[in-house]
């Protein structure tokens, strides 16, 4: 798609092209069933992942430090610290936003381990640093193999069952610093069904700084506003528990969207 980046975000979300990525992503080599263990890993692999979320936090403690990472506020992270698994949701706005839902579950001092779920192609072909992080950083890549697939809703389910939080982005789309809530997708949700847990539902606003960034642009001051859990309807058929599940997020997106920045939700769309 042509045009700046302002420009093809606007584009997609006149036509309502909302699940569609903006940027260019690195082509995507699929991803083989024997070419990843979700959960279980050999003791190199364990090693690889501690230094991967060493160089993480070191990274993210610098940005900090330098400004060009702003975490304002966390409100609401006591709503992460429950003793099941959890399928956590967050609106997709940049590439470093799990940077700041790590930081949400951390503070939440809840115990289990904390996954990603990342497209295939950022697992298989992401270059250099980000790459070597998007491998090792307890991240549960999507893949277009069929059995590759089972394997990945094999292991979130376990990672669900055991207690561990999952972090999933809905919306299946990132539009660089987009501030409105785009529509999501029912898939989370199933799983959240199918593991019996809740979602924890999360929201990041943006406000500009008083500061730019190397290109020129306002870098952004972030709030994680943490909705109340949303827990399966049991007396539901499962498909409409996911619905119902997903309707209740996009309801926490769209009202903290509109007190947050004091306008109603409306889309350009034709």
């Amino acid at each position: 798609m042509e045009g700046t980046r302002e420009e093809r975000i606007a584009e997609l979300e006149r036509l309502g092209l909302f699940d569609r990525d903006v940027e260019d992503d690195p082509p995507s080599k699929e991803l083989l069933p024997d070419k990843i263990e979700y959960l279980k890993k050999t003791p190199w692999q364990r090693i690889k992942t501690k230094f991967a979320f060493f160089l993480a936090y070191r990274y993210a403690a610098r940005a900090e430090r330098r400004g060009t990472l702003i975490i304002k506020d966390v409100i609401g992270a006591e709503n992460l610290n429950i003793p099941s698994g959890a399928m956590m949701t967050a609106n997709h706005f940049s590439p470093l936003d799990s940077f700041i839902l790590h930081r949400t579950f951390d503070l939440s001092k809840r115990k289990g381990r904390f996954y990603r779920i990342i497209r295939e192609g950022n697992y298989t072909s992401f270059p250099g640093f980000y790459g070597f992080l998007m491998r090792n950083c307890n991240t549960l890549p999507l893949s277009s193999n069929a059995a590759t697939m089972r394997k990945f809703l094999r292991a979130v389910n376990t990672a669900l069952s055991r207690g561990d939080c999952v972090l999933v982005y809905p919306e299946q789309s990132m539009w660089y610093n987009y501030r409105k809530p785009k529509p999501l997708k029912v898939g989370a949700y199933e799983m959240a069904v199918r593991a019996d847990v809740p979602i924890v539902p999360c929201f990041v606003t943006m406000r500009d700084a008083a500061v730019a960034s190397a290109d020129g642009e306002p870098i952004q001051e972030h709030t994680v506003y943490v909705g109340a859990l949303i827990y399966p309807d049991k007396s539901l058929p499962k498909r409409e528990r996911a619905e119902r599940m997903m309707q209740e997020n996009f309801a926490f997106n769209k009202r903290t969207y509109e007190e947050f920045y004091g306008v109603a939700l409306q889309y350009e769309t034709e």
